[in-house]
């Protein structure tokens, strides 16, 4: 049978766009359709604008550190409205960049929601389509647990875009997206209080860098509210929230924001149409390829459950174009060693096992841990530590872990991302002059085993 397309992807963002290039470039026939904004989450309400907001944040230490460094600044004022601003620009440029990388790849572009109706059709906008093989890349969506005045409170989707910020705030949650905004609305100048149900927030992150950065937040000057959850949330008279507690107690707030998970946006996207089925948490329901169990259908991203993150989606999207239309060039994606950065304040860098994976997973471990005070910090007031984290394997000297909590630690983990690639030992580590004086140099002049 004669196709439309070799291969229709549903959703433009960061995996479906690179499935949709790269196949494209190997000479196949392609459409992406998208219903909301090119590049996906990331782009317009993920990654990226975090990142602008977490640089806002982040001036406020600088103003900070100035003194020490002779600066007399006076005092400073900070406007929402123009880093708002400027971040709509800089994503609507990215948007752009988007769509000519398709558009330019000589894919087709149909904007508008894709619904699938059979093995090998879909419908865009009441316009009928058939291809060969149909990629489902339609990513996540935040969700807020089912309570009394859910509607009150905001997700991610709608921070970036408040008119104002809030003077003071309630974060919900314990993931990396909680503790990311707590740091943005706390260091641009809100009142921050971040609640979350359990004991302690990071759950699956190292221990030494969870204990850390609770500490370090605190310092800050973060309300760290462990095993509290709200019940119901009301708007008051004069216009603020009021959130009830389960153990009675009552917080105000302007904003309540919620980060307590995601879920695989499937809406109406015809899967009953098909032989596609979920897994018990929801999630397409993929094989080691992104197959789904019907047969011409795939999945890849956020909506297959995985590593929900930016740059795996790539490379599955990747691994999806080749073994379709370039199979000499395929390989699988190696989900072990993913180097990790969460951009809190101070910020996170992990890359392999945690203590509490390496000892689950039956090794006998070394430990090296380093606290200290940044060379930067040393002739200002400010009493912040970076911590430095080894795990080691003591039989084989196999550097199995490396976590970091302190300024650029994602731009430092990155690298050891590589070594832990290649199966770097801590001699190896030992035997790597460092540069002098950073604080990376720290990761190869650890000696001492902590534990």
């Amino acid at each position: 049978m004669a196709y439309d397309f070799d291969l229709f992807v549903i959703g433009a963002g960061s995996g479906g766009v690179r499935a949709a290039r790269f196949a494209a470039g190997f000479g196949a026939k392609v459409a992406v359709a998208e219903s909301r904004y090119l590049g996906g989450t990331c782009v317009n309400v993920g990654c990226v604008p975090k990142k602008l907001l977490v640089y806002g944040a982040h001036v406020a230490d600088e103003l900070e550190q100035a003194a020490g460094y002779g600066w007399s600044l006076e005092e400073g004022h900070f406007d929402w409205g123009t880093l708002i601003a400027n971040k709509n620009r800089e994503i609507e440029r990215l948007n752009g960049i988007y769509r000519n990388l398709l558009v330019n790849s000589g894919v087709t572009l149909l904007q508008g929601h894709a619904r699938i109706t059979g093995a090998h059709e879909l419908e865009v906008e009441g316009q009928r389509y058939t291809a060969e093989h149909i990629l489902i890349a339609t990513g996540g969506w935040p969700q807020v647990p089912d309570i009394p005045g859910k509607d009150l409170a905001i997700t991610s989707n709608e921070a970036f875009y408040l008119k104002d910020l809030p003077h003071r705030v309630l974060v919900v949650g314990g993931g990396y997206i909680a503790v990311e905004f707590a740091g943005i609305f706390q260091g641009l100048g809100a009142a921050t209080t971040l609640l979350y149900r359990g004991d302690l927030f990071l759950r699956g992150f190292d221990g030494s860098v969870r204990t850390h950065l609770k500490e370090e937040l605190e310092k800050r000057g973060l309300d760290l509210q462990f095993n509290a959850d709200i019940q119901r949330i009301d708007k008051l008279e004069d216009g603020s929230l009021k959130a009830t507690l389960k153990d009675g107690r009552e917080l105000v707030a302007d904003c309540v924001f919620y980060a307590t998970g995601r879920r695989p946006m499937l809406d109406n996207l015809g899967l009953e149409n098909t032989g596609v089925e979920l897994d018990e948490r929801g999630y397409v329901r993929v094989d080691d390829q992104y197959q789904t169990t019907a047969p011409s259908i795939l999945a890849i991203g956020d909506v297959i459950g995985r590593v929900q993150l930016t740059p795996v989606a790539l490379a599955e999207g990747m691994a999806v174009a080749r073994r379709l239309f370039k199979p000499e060039q395929y390989r699988p994606v190696d989900y072990q060693n993913i180097p990790t950065a969460v951009f809190s304040q101070p910020p996170i860098g992990t890359v392999g096992l945690t203590e509490e994976q390496a000892l689950e997973a039956g090794h006998k471990v070394n430990v090296y841990e380093s606290r200290f005070r940044a060379m930067k910090l040393t002739l200002t007031d400010i009493q912040e530590k970076t911590l430095m984290k080894l795990v080691v394997d003591a039989q084989t000297d196999k550097v199995l872990g490396c976590h970091m909590v302190g300024p650029d630690a994602g731009e430092i983990i990155q690298g050891l991302g590589v070594a832990l690639k290649a199966g770097a030992t801590k001699q190896q580590f030992d035997e790597t002059i460092g540069v002098h004086p950073t604080a990376a140099e720290e990761f190869v002049t650890l000696r001492t085993i902590t534990r």
